[in-house]
């Protein structure tokens, strides 16, 4: 890491001045004038002593860089009204990387690649310490992570995966997209239809979270005869889109059986759609329903059986990356490149109140 000028205290010894001067007489005409000078001094002096103790004790809370100024990170995210899964990621980052944790944080979001890889040459000419990315896309960041190795700066991964040499990168703090889909889709094959017309609602194209989901399903369409997709369209993670195309479907005439939808947002647009035109949903209903994400709302659905299946996504990464930041600030040595978020799928014929309390976000 790059190393910064050293910062003193001098706020504190300026304080002590200060409370000094202001118990002090000029004229010193009584005993009681000296009396009183020497009072305030030495409480001035007496809480000077605390507050250094006080800022002593807080910079040892803090991971400091390593000549004692806060570690500065840019964090580069999706959109926070992208999900509630977005949301809640957000808020566990900036609940993390405060003053008082030792961090000077800056934010940047955008659901769009270029935009994300503009604000990542943005922080590196900020000269930050570490560059905190969840990629839009899983392409083109080769040369921003370049530049930013170039110039002493650490990468950590967050939420997804990107398409780049792992030794551009400190760590990757991950879900396992792949895992997610095929979780699933083996889900959706035990229920033994005798044939599934799939409504596929993806998510933002080219997305880990988007090429995982999809990759499992379109493996299955392709393998077995009775899979078929009756359509197959990105809603871009947003409810309205997804009612849209679900609304689309039912007003063709075509019929289906289950609505995979990429997030949870999706899954209530195409619910609403549902409702709207009077299909039954759910348990020993006409649709299957499938989200992702965990929304306490939607395991809610699960229990009450509107919905059949949710698939965990943990957005909850600050933790690890503090501690990977420690462990680099410490000079320790980093023993996993990759970690794995710990997740599962969520069935409504077993899912209890306490799952949903639990695992919601």
């Amino acid at each position: 890491m790059k190393k910064k000028a050293l910062v003193t205290m001098l706020a504190v010894s300026m304080m002590a001045a200060g409370l000094a001067g202001c118990g002090g007489s000029t004229t010193a005409a009584t005993q009681a004038a000296a009396t009183t000078t020497a009072a305030a001094a030495e409480a001035a002096a007496t809480e000077a002593t605390e507050a250094k103790s006080e800022a002593a004790t807080e910079a040892e809370k803090a991971p400091a860089a390593a000549d004692g100024e806060l570690i500065r990170v840019g964090i580069i995210n999706n959109d926070p009204n992208e999900s509630g899964y977005r949301t809640a990621n957000d808020a566990d980052m900036k609940a993390m990387f405060t003053k008082e944790n030792g961090y000077d944080a800056s934010f940047a979001y955008s659901l769009k690649n270029d935009e994300q890889i503009t604000a990542a040459q943005k922080f590196i000419q900020d000269e930050v310490d570490y560059l905190l990315l969840s990629a839009a896309d899983t392409s083109g960041w080769d040369s921003v992570l370049k530049d930013a190795q170039d110039a002493g700066i650490g990468v950590i991964l967050f939420d997804r995966t990107i398409d780049a040499s792992d030794d551009l990168y400190l760590a990757s703090i991950v879900s396992d997209m792949n895992k997610e889909g095929e979780t699933a889709v083996n889900w959706l094959a035990g229920q033994g239809l005798d044939e599934y017309n799939i409504i596929h609602i993806q998510g933002v194209m080219g997305s880990a979270a988007q090429q995982g989901r999809t990759g499992a399903l379109d493996a299955k369409v392709a393998a077995e005869a009775s899979w078929n997709l009756v359509t197959q369209q990105t809603a871009e993670w947003n409810s309205e889109k997804a009612q849209q195309i679900v609304q689309s479907v039912i007003d063709s005439g075509t019929s289906f059986n289950v609505i995979y939808a990429e997030n949870d947002d999706m899954a209530k647009g195409a619910v609403a759609a549902l409702d709207k035109a009077n299909i039954s949903h759910g348990v020993g209903k006409d649709v299957i329903v499938m989200g992702f994400d965990c929304n306490k709302w939607a395991l809610q659905e699960l229990l009450d059986q509107n919905w059949n299946y949710d698939g965990q996504c943990n957005p909850f990464q600050a933790s690890y990356i503090d501690e990977i930041i420690k462990k680099v600030q410490n000079g320790e040595e980093l023993t996993e490149k990759t970690i794995i978020m710990d997740e599962k799928g969520f069935d409504a014929t077993t899912i209890t109140a306490d799952d949903v309390e639990k695992y919601g976000i």
